[in-house]
């Protein structure tokens, strides 16, 4: 046979494709592991696996715009005082002031506040920025304690200890130092300019009844007024919320391997952790078997980006979701007007996810005061607002069309699952089955 072969021979190998020979490569040049932001980007069973059974004769639907439907949600009515009213079961998840610029933080308070729900702060503390433009401020506590103090906690609105994140459970923050500017450094306590990698765990508790007393000492702090969040990675979803209702939180997040972060190894986003969708399905489990669903509430995260998600993880039994990746997109990241600028960094529109890396051009994720300009707080939070508007009113739709009057009231009887993955994973039938996977020994 000729060695002189043409393209027609050639084959693309499943187990070292194109991509995995060029990270080979990459790793043995490099010496060290590839850091990058988002969340898992592999083909996994997702909420656009599953869809609603509109109503027909059997169920009858609302009229759009003469019967409403109402998307409000309280969060925190199990021991808090003053519990989070919101109007829109959509909230905005913690994205850091060093992960963010100020001006993105901002906007993200803007927005939100312009339709009634809530922002969290993130890693790093709180900013003016954000308190000051956000209605409802919810204040993250991670295992790092940057920017932590009695005080700023007693400014916010609710309290989010997190245990963990979807794209990287059971492993710490990552802020390289080109984003550590000096206000970043300040604010954390920290070097300028020095690579940051926050801890895993809490440094002031090993189990369940170690925070037991960690929430009561926050209670006591704030005067039992602020609502309590535990915030987890996905991946033993069922225990883990179990065992925050035992600690005595008044809302669990669950956040699936989806959601993004704005850096940790490549290994760790694509390889730990489990998707948004049976982490619905093993969280509302657990808050049933204690008796507690809708007493403690559920936030759903990782991947949401339509009305159509929301509406899918509200019935499966979800209170509110939150939204992270999205909500920088609507404000601007990724953004075809800056292709030839993401282009000039080895990047392109719709591709870049090197948050870390701190040259953004959009003016999101970066501490360059030059690049940060670009974003303008106020058009950017125009835009959150309008986007977070879109998703609510599609959640909206489909819950008519299910003949509901709140967006609560839809359910797991209202949707099918279209393949044997998404049917196993959300305990849904299969579409014109009534077949589900794992259950009665099939």
């Amino acid at each position: 046979m000729s060695s002189n072969r043409n393209d027609d021979w050639l084959r693309d190998s499943h187990t070292f494709s194109k991509p995995v020979i060029a990270e080979i490569q990459r790793a043995a040049r490099e010496g060290i592991y590839d850091i990058r932001g988002f969340g898992a980007k592999r083909h996994i069973p997702t909420f656009d696996d599953l869809v609603f059974l509109g109503a027909s004769m059997s169920r009858y639907p609302l009229e759009g715009y003469r019967e409403t439907c109402d998307t409000s949600v309280t969060l925190g009515t199990r021991f808090a005082k003053k519990p989070i009213e919101l109007k829109i079961p959509v909230t905005i998840a913690g994205m850091s002031f060093g992960a963010l610029s100020a001006q993105a933080k901002e906007a993200l308070g803007r927005g939100a506040s312009e339709v009634g729900t809530s922002t969290t702060t993130g890693d790093g503390g709180m900013t003016p920025e954000e308190r000051g433009h956000s209605d409802m401020l919810v204040y993250q506590l991670l295992p790092s304690r940057y920017g932590m103090n009695p005080d700023d906690l007693r400014k916010a609105d609710a309290i989010e200890i997190v245990v963990g994140q979807g794209a990287k459970p059971g492993g710490g923050g990552m802020l390289l130092g080109q984003k550590i500017s000096a206000r970043v450094a300040k604010m954390r306590h920290l070097p300028e300019g020095i690579d940051q990698r926050s801890a895993c765990r809490h440094p002031d508790w090993t189990g369940p009844d170690d925070l037991e007393i960690k929430i009561q000492e926050l209670r006591e702090i704030t005067d039992w007024e602020k609502p309590i969040y535990i915030k987890v990675g996905a991946s033993r979803v069922y225990f883990d919320t179990m065992l925050a209702v035992k600690a005595g939180a008044d809302v669990v997040v669950v956040d699936g391997m989806q959601g993004g972060t704005a850096a940790t190894q490549e290994v760790f986003i694509e390889n730990v952790g489990i998707p948004t969708l049976p982490a619905v399905r093993m969280a509302v489990a657990a808050l049933k078997e204690a008796g507690m669903h809708r007493k403690v509430q559920l936030i759903v995260s990782g991947g949401i980006r339509t009305g159509a998600d929301v509406a899918k993880a509200l019935a499966l039994g979800a209170d509110a979701v939150s939204i992270g990746s999205a909500a920088m997109i609507a404000m601007g990241d990724n953004s075809p007007e800056l292709d030839d600028e993401y282009r000039k960094i080895g990047s392109a529109s719709g591709y870049y996810d090197d948050w870390h890396a701190g040259r953004d051009p959009s003016g999101i994720s970066t501490q360059d005061p030059e690049l940060a300009k670009n974003l303008d707080p106020r058009i950017a939070g125009r835009r959150l607002a309008n986007y977070l508007r879109v998703l609510t009113l599609e959640a909206q739709t489909i819950a008519r069309a299910c003949g509901k009057s709140h967006v609560h009231n839809l359910e797991p009887e209202d949707m099918v699952a279209l393949t044997v993955e998404a049917a196993a994973m959300s305990g849904l039938p299969l579409a014109g089955t009534d077949w589900v996977p794992g259950r009665n020994g099939y």
